[in-house]
């Protein structure tokens, strides 16, 4: 580990999809440490694309991830990565494969070495911390789709990671898991990046705010991010504000 260097640090990442003419992301640089973070930008800008990079779903075609300074090269580096940021997937689907709630949340804490019964008592310990006590035997798939983001949360919060990246979180969630995912988020305290066209959540989860535009990740203005309210003919109903 390299004295006072970053949680979380890229440099020159740049990627393109094959066959195409421009990259997406180009020359990529950012780093951030104790920071909850909200990333904004249109769709097919390259968002997503640049989380999956993060975590090593996808190989950048120049450019370097480093983890408290250290570079990461073998799938060994991105393994201790996937140990200390969890990733929230943007459809849950993608995220819950196992056929019962607890068996989901339980399925990172056993993979990084803990117990039958341990990965129990985290998975029950998590589920409650969540508001989801009781959830234990639940059928993944028969879940709402808030439930299920709640769940999908839920399994990675359970192996402690040190920062969270969100892609989409509070997408098509009722307003009422929507603001339960604010307070979880807010209670947590975790660093985390959030990747959101909704401004009014970022608001209220993020202090910094970033936009991809033209394969850059580029901080936006000094202003003070804030939250508003509001009445039209849709205020009742989960819906979005542009950017």
């Amino acid at each position: 580990m390299t004295n006072n260097a970053p949680l979380l640090e890229l440099r020159e990442i740049s990627y393109s999809y094959p066959g195409q003419n421009s990259p997406l992301l180009q020359n990529v640089n950012f780093k951030t440490d104790n920071e909850q973070i909200g990333v904004i930008g249109p769709n097919g800008s390259g968002k997503t694309t640049l989380f999956q990079i993060i975590m090593g779903l996808l190989q950048a075609d120049d450019g370097k991830i480093l983890l408290h300074g250290n570079t990461l090269e073998t799938d060994k580096d991105f393994f201790r990565l996937r140990c200390t940021l969890g990733f929230l997937f943007q459809d849950s689907n993608d995220q819950l494969f196992s056929p019962t709630v607890l068996e989901d949340v339980a399925f990172g804490p056993l993979n990084h070495g803990a117990t039958p019964r341990e990965a129990r008592e985290i998975s029950i310990l998590t589920l409650e911390k969540l508001g989801l006590k009781g959830f234990e035997e639940r059928i993944t798939h028969r879940l709402s789709g808030g439930e299920k983001k709640l769940v999908a949360l839920a399994t990675i919060l359970s192996m402690t990671p040190k920062m969270l990246l969100l892609d989409e979180p509070s997408n098509n969630l009722d307003p009422t898991t929507r603001d339960r995912l604010i307070t979880i988020l807010r209670e947590q305290e975790l660093p985390h990046i959030i990747i959101s066209h909704d401004l009014d959540f970022l608001a209220s989860t993020c202090t910094r705010l970033f936009t991809m535009h033209n394969g850059q990740l580029l901080p936006c203005e000094e202003k003070e991010l804030h939250s508003h309210e509001h009445v039209h003919p849709y205020g009742h109903k989960p819906h979005q504000h542009g950017t």
